[in-house]
């Protein structure tokens, strides 16, 4: 059964709670491989600004977290642990795969580039070992802009777009995901 997130804080979080969400994220995906010995798909969202926990992040979530497993459904891999977590830091879910990691990578990649709100997603595939398998090293270019054709990291990192157009943009490609049989 999908674990679908709904009721959002709309907190505030600081630079520091940020990281320190990164650092539970880390040690919970730890504890998942050590405990399942599978590979990981770790799934959140990408979201601007500093509320990350909001009606806009956690359908954007939901997508994600159902064109995920319909796509392993319908690769014939079987999720064999999931779970989802509603944080302040924005939703996240961890789903353990008995499928190879490289697979599971390219279908997380294929996903973020075919599906309307893939851009919108950072899905994760850590390997058994605890690797991350990245775009890098598959010889993939970076993810680009939501708004324009430069590197998303430079973007963000100069904050070169200001907060209410990248939010518009991500809330009309929601809509355009809610009115598409994907």
């Amino acid at each position: 059964m999908p674990l679908y997130l709904t009721c959002a804080s709309h907190r505030v979080i600081t630079l520091p709670e940020l990281l320190t969400s990164r650092d539970a994220r880390q040690a919970r995906q730890q504890a998942w491989l050590a405990q399942y010995r599978l590979p990981l798909i770790s799934l959140t969202t990408l979201a601007p600004g500093p509320v990350k926990d909001s009606e806009l992040t956690r359908r954007i979530f939901n997508h994600g977290l159902r064109a995920l497993r319909e796509y392993l459904a319908a690769s014939g891999w079987e999720i064999r642990y999931q779970a989802c977590f509603g944080l302040a830091t924005g939703p996240e879910g961890l789903l353990a795969v008995d499928a190879p990691a490289l697979a599971l990578k390219q279908t997380a990649i294929a996903l973020e580039q075919k599906h309307p709100l893939g851009r919108l997603w950072d899905i994760d595939v850590l390997n058994p070992q605890g690797e991350i398998l990245s775009r890098t090293a598959l010889a993939l270019p970076t993810r680009r802009c939501l708004l324009c054709e430069n590197d998303a990291r430079i973007c963000a990192r100069e904050r070169a777009h200001p907060l209410g157009d990248l939010l518009s943009r991500m809330e009309a490609l929601l809509h355009a995901a809610d009115h598409l049989q994907f």
